[in-house]
């Protein structure tokens, strides 16, 4: 595997964190681990920081690299 299949796998995966987590924003779906309820604004933050390394990955991949 050469450096843009991996961005293109690492960004896809970050763009699919992502969407999870804006999914769950939108849907209200709760998140509990053990006894605790994940807070609604940790998937704030998820979805930025996701997003934002989808985004990264995305404008540094060369579309002319063989």
């Amino acid at each position: 595997m050469d450096q843009k299949q991996f961005s293109l796998v690492a960004g896809a995966i970050f763009a699919v964190v992502a969407a999870v987590h804006l999914l769950r924003v939108y849907m209200g779906w709760p998140v509990v681990i053990g006894n605790w309820d994940v807070p609604m604004w940790l998937s704030w933050i998820g979805l930025i920081v996701a997003g934002g390394l989808s985004c990264e990955i995305a404008s540094n991949i060369d579309p002319f690299q063989n």
